[in-house]
């Protein structure tokens, strides 16, 4: 078994143009997001995708694996298939690690990994955080899951699911983007038609449960907190601070 994680990167974002190469703390979005998964140790390759020179030459200014993609790949998922389908066929599963994910636990990217080794049977993982906050919940810009007892999903959604009419206690998970796919089953997800939920949600993985396929859930202990807009450096920095030795995290934090 042969994994490779990829990073989708693009310079384009609507929200915040530029922003991989955002500097935090004197280094760039890009380069952080790297040095947290150069930390795993069940991965057998790390490359970043992009379609900008700029992103591309940054990334191989400090001698990291970077690959050029077309701008007619729509989504990161597009351009980790362009890669898998050729360049790198010889790996058997993929995992997509966001670009503007500079706190990225990497014992959770390495439990994706393991997941994918113990159980063969398995073709897309992603994961989840038990949300502590009731804003949260509420925010439609933090994704929910609900899962099965097996822990593969039931659904995503914006809204607060489960719906909680009676007001009982029960809980609520964020759910972490990062994914996990068998190569074949991402050949294959990637050439498929968008689904009606995932048009009205915008979350891609709602195409994968609207054709009936499975997506196993991995539970995290830890949050982790991307960059959608300039103002969220500000958040990412003060986490850096707060960990002081940098932004180590304990291995005991991923079940």
């Amino acid at each position: 078994m042969k994994i490779a994680v990829i990073i989708p990167s693009r310079y384009g974002s609507s929200r915040f143009p530029g922003k991989p190469l955002a500097l935090i703390k004197g280094k760039s979005l890009i380069q952080h997001t790297i040095e947290r998964v150069k930390l795993c140790k069940e991965i057998d390759f790390i490359a970043v995708a992009t379609d900008d020179k700029r992103i591309f030459n940054t990334v191989k200014s400090f001698g990291f694996n970077v690959f050029m993609t077309p701008k007619t790949c729509k989504t990161g998922t597009d351009r980790i298939a362009f890669l898998a389908k050729k360049e790198l066929s010889k790996y058997n599963a993929f995992i997509n690690v966001q670009g503007d994910e500079p706190l990225i636990d990497p014992n959770l990217v390495d439990e994706i990994a393991k997941s994918f080794k113990r159980d063969k049977a398995l073709k897309y993982v992603t994961a989840a955080f038990k949300i502590k906050d009731k804003q949260s919940i509420d925010n439609p810009n933090v994704v929910k899951v609900v899962f099965d007892k097996e822990r593969y999903a039931l659904y995503f959604s914006r809204s607060p699911i489960p719906y909680n009419r009676d007001n009982i206690k029960t809980n609520y998970y964020k759910h972490i983007g990062i994914y996990g796919y068998k190569r074949e089953f991402l050949l294959n997800f990637s050439k498929s038609k968008m689904s009606v939920l995932e048009k009205t949600e915008n979350l891609e993985q709602l195409r994968a449960l609207e054709n009936g396929k499975k997506i196993k859930v991995v539970i995290s202990k830890n949050d982790s907190i991307g960059i959608d807009m300039s103002e969220d450096i500000l958040k990412v920095e003060e986490t850096f601070i707060a960990y002081k030795r940098g932004y180590k995290i304990n291995a005991k934090q991923v079940r």
